[in-house]
This record gives C-alpha cells, structure tokens and sequence, in this order.
C-alpha cells in the first residue's frame, strides 16, 4: 500500500511562494511570452498626459519638420512583418504618419511614438484630434487639409478615388479656421490636456501646412516655410531634396509590391483601428532622443509593469544620426530595456528599392531585423 503524503498548510505556504516566484522570474526572461494583459482597455486623460510629459526628454531638433514620409516603398516589408511580428502587442515608432499605416497592419493593444522634436508631439496631437473628429476617411482627409468634402465619397471609395477626388478641391480658409478651433477645443476642453502656446503653435503651424500644399504635400514642400522654434527644424531652406518628389497622395495610394495597398486610408477598417486607439488614448506620443537617458527606458519600465510585449518598433533611418552622434550602444541599451521575445522585430529605412513613380524619387527602402538578437549582449547594461 502507497503511503500518502499530506499537504500541511505550512507545505502549501511554502508551494504557492515557489509557484509565484518561479512565475515572476520566468516573466521577466528576454524570449518568453506574456500572457497577462498586454494592456490597459484605455487611458484616462490624466493617465495618457502623464505618460506623454512625464516620460519626455528634454525637446531637441533635427533638420526637417517631417510633416510626412518621404517612403514610397515603405508598405513592401508588411508581409514579412506580418509573418515575424504578433499582432495585438504594443507598436514603437518615430516620425508622422507612417505609424499609423503599420499600425493598421499590425493591430496594437498600444503604441508610443518617441521622436527628438517637439514638433512631432504635436503633430501628433493634431491627428489625435482629427482621428476622433472624423466619423470616416472622407472626412478626416476633410478636416486634415482644410478642403471640402467633394460629393459621391462613400465608405466604399478606394484610397485613390478619395485623394484624387481632394487633388482637384480647392483649399478653405474658413474650413481651416474652424478646424484649428475644433482641434484646440478638442484637445483642451474636452480631454483637458495642459497644452502649451508653443504647442499651439506647432499644431497651428503643421496644420497650415496641410492646408496650403493640400495632398500634394511632400516632404520638402514646408522647407522655405520658416517654423516656430518648437518644431526643432534646422534645415530652413536648406534641406536634402533628393526624395522630396513623394506625395501624402502618392503615400496613401501606394501599395505593398504585390498590389495590395495597405496605407492607414486605404480601408475604413485601417481608419477604425487608428480612430479607436486614438479615442482610447492608447497611442502616447513622447519627445525623446533614442540615445537619451529617459524615454525609451521609461516606456520600458511601464511596458514590464503591465506585462506587456513590444511587437515592433520602427525606426525609420534615425541609426544613421544615432551612429553620427556616438549614440549608437545607447540606443542598443535603451531598446533591450524594454519587453522582448523572439518575434520582435525592427523596421528600418534605408536605401536600395530605387526610384518611385514617374521618376520623383521612391525614397528610402525598408527592412526588418530581429530586435531581441541584435540588442541580447546589452541588456542589463
């Protein structure tokens, strides 16, 4: 006959605190996966300003404004993206609206967006306001450009009827008035955010943009437009043309390389899933150097308390000025700081997919690269 052993409640003390410990340990391993809550359902007000102030460094500048990509060919590493990344997690990035497009792809619980400029956290809030403004795409593109909705644009118009439909319309100044005042009342009154003047400012400023080049806005459009100082654009006048041919109308109307367009307008699906972040205060905009002391390790920090996992994190071509400035083991530092398995993954510009259409210039390439392997000898550091 087998001799039973009894559990004392002593034994199952001792049990339970193994369990937890063993728990937490394997929790916090780099290549493990989460299976807690990736995050918070959505943000009160007061939570998604804090996380956007107190999780800032301190405002720099960089040679342009940024107001767009200059990415034709940014779509074409989605389906690999998709085959590496987990959708659901939290998405990284830098820069304007090309997160929104791989945040569409990618479907994030959550997302940061960490840029050096001040500018671009306002920016930011601008589309914030816009998103939760505009009921469908026609209309955010609407109130984005400060042009009146043309006639026959339904849920069912394709990227391309919808900005060809907007090339042809004619800038309102009256539209942009009110927008700005829908804009400033959105985000002051109703969410309650302690924006700045300067932040008025810099929203005031991009917003101008978008209404006087309309969707033929590019890159180098706004270069001999001078800026307020809290934009942090350096290059007035004086800024690399080489890919300023690229359009916000070309961006939205491009597609992935196997025909298939993926933008952030493409669909009202894509909309919807921006919109409903945005309205839930889930994309957090912060000012950071990505080889600074703060921002990327605070967004670490809260990321690892609500057991979250970064899905991805794109980088756009910063590592070219990270490595310029000495901060490239900062960088690395920083980013194995934060929450890692096997599948995140890095998205980079760079060069190599040549020239877009009708010969303006395609702008920089795109790649991946495993994030957990290239920062694995840094962390703890």
């Amino acid at each position: 006959m087998k001799r039973h052993h009894l559990l004392t409640p002593l034994r199952i003390l001792i049990l339970c605190f193994t369990f937890v410990c063993a728990s937490t340990a394997v929790r916090g391993l780099p290549g493990r996966q989460s299976t807690a809550t990736p995050a918070p359902a959505r943000l009160s007000d007061e939570q998604f300003w804090k996380l956007a102030t107190t999780f800032s460094e301190q405002d720099g500048t960089f040679r342009s404004d940024n107001l767009l990509s200059n990415e034709l060919n940014f779509q074409y590493v989605i389906p690999d993206l998709l085959e590496k990344a987990k959708q659901g997690r939290v998405y990284m990035g830098v820069g304007p609206e090309q997160n929104f497009t791989y945040i569409a792809a990618l479907k994030p619980s959550m997302a940061f967006i960490i840029d050096i400029r001040h500018g671009n956290f306002d920016v930011q809030l601008m589309y914030k306001a816009l998103f939760e403004l505009s009921a469908d795409r026609a209309e955010f593109v609407s109130r984005l450009f400060s042009r009146n909705r043309p006639a026959g644009l339904s849920a069912q118009s394709s990227a391309r009827e919808i900005f060809d439909a907007y090339l042809e319309t004619e800038p309102s100044k009256d539209l942009f008035d009110t927008n700005l005042k829908a804009i400033e009342h959105h985000l002051k009154t109703k969410h309650g955010f302690s924006l700045s003047y300067g932040d008025m400012e810099g929203i005031q400023w991009a917003l101008g943009n978008y209404f006087r080049f309309g969707p033929a806005i590019s890159y180098n459009s706004s270069s001999f437009v001078a800026a307020p100082d809290i934009v942090g654009a350096t290059g007035f006048g004086n800024r690399n043309r080489g890919f300023g041919g690229v359009t916000y109308a070309d961006l939205m109307m491009a597609e992935d390389g196997n025909g298939q367009s993926r933008s952030y307008l493409a669909t009202e699906e894509n909309f919807r899933i921006l919109k409903d972040l945005e309205t839930k205060n889930l994309l957090v905009p912060v000012v950071g150097d990505f080889g600074g002391p703060k921002a990327i390790r605070e967004v670490g920090k809260y990321l690892k308390s609500i057991d979250a996992m970064v899905s991805a994190y794109y980088l756009s071509n910063v590592e070219q000025y990270l490595s310029q400035d000495g901060k490239t083991a900062a960088f690395l530092a920083n980013v194995a700081s934060l929450p890692l398995d096997e599948s995140s993954t890095f998205i980079r510009s760079g060069g190599g997919l040549g020239f877009g259409v009708f010969g303006r210039g395609g702008g920089l390439g795109s790649e991946l690269g495993n994030m957990l392997s290239e920062v694995r000898a840094y962390i703890g550091r």
